[in-house]
């Protein structure tokens, strides 16, 4: 039985930096520093210490993204300032703070002139919030599907932030303001459409920003293994069948460059090479039965 108190796995390298035994293996500090982490024993330690200003960064990003707060240093440091939320693209940018009670679910804030906009929920913390009010507040609080929810009213109280959710997922954020019914894409705002995309769950959602930015929650992510688009096959609760379908629909119906998953890390290439990953990903899965 997996120990559950905060003394060091044994799979770490010697060094100042460590991931404890409390770790649930959600996949986030690997995908902030792949090279710094790896995976052992259904959980993440640290593979090599860093030894670059920019290593030393991307571990403390790793630290603050874990929703179990199992990245550790000792002897400890102070941590810097201004780690989250990393903007990585056109005001685009990953919140961190992963939450435990999504499973350590990644969650993402854009800036936008019609309002600011989170999708799915970090935790409800000082240092996210006071940049959130410092640049312009929320307009909308988006979740993708029930699992991803998080602190989602929290954080639409403080702002007095929109929540929209499908119906089907709805009883998981009775909070919600816009409860989305039915199959077709709905608007949010110019350029930000939420797309029906059942499968993952009966209400997935996916949120497609500009053309460009697809929001995916558990419905699809960039597998760095594969280096390839991928669907979690085995976390489907509601029916593979029916998320293929989704994603088949989105295939024909819509254009993207960048998948942003709320589990699994995210990608970006062109339009036209996602459309055809996608196609392949539906036909792959299809023909495995």
């Amino acid at each position: 039985m997996r120990a559950s108190g905060s003394e060091r796995h044994p799979g770490n390298v010697a060094g100042p930096w460590f991931v404890d035994r409390r770790c649930i293996d959600c996949d986030a500090t690997r995908q902030v520093a792949p090279d710094l982490f790896t995976r052992v024993d259904r959980q993440s330690v640290v593979t090599r210490q860093p030894t670059t200003p920019a290593e030393e960064e991307r571990m403390w990003r790793a630290a603050l993204a874990c929703p179990t707060k199992s990245v550790r240093r000792d002897p400890p440091q102070p941590r810097p300032p201004g780690l989250y939320p990393h903007e990585f693209a056109d005001g685009v940018a990953y919140c961190g703070y992963n939450s435990p009670d999504s499973y350590g679910a990644n969650s993402f804030l854009v800036r936008r002139p019609a309002g600011n906009v989170l999708v799915d929920s970090p935790r409800f913390v000082r240092p996210l919030v006071d940049h959130v009010a410092a640049h312009g507040g929320l307009a909308h609080v988006l979740l993708t599907h029930r699992d991803d929810v998080a602190d989602a009213e929290r954080w639409a109280q403080r702002f007095g932030a929109r929540v929209w959710i499908h119906r089907a997922d709805a009883d998981a954020a009775p909070f919600a303001t816009d409860v989305v019914d039915g199959d077709e894409p709905v608007e949010v705002q110019p350029e930000l459409v939420l797309v029906p995309c059942p499968g993952h769950t009966r209400g997935s959602v996916l949120f497609l920003l500009e053309d460009r930015f697809l929001f995916t929650g558990d419905s699809l992510y960039w597998s760095r293994t594969h280096e390839d688009l991928a669907v979690h096959v085995r976390q489907t609760w509601y029916s593979l069948d029916v998320q293929l379908a989704s994603l088949a629909r989105v295939a024909e119906e819509h254009r993207f460059s960048a998948v942003l998953a709320g589990h699994g890390s995210r990608h970006e290439t062109t339009r036209e090479d996602m459309h055809d990953r996608l196609v392949a990903l539906v036909d792959r899965h299809r023909a495995d039965g």
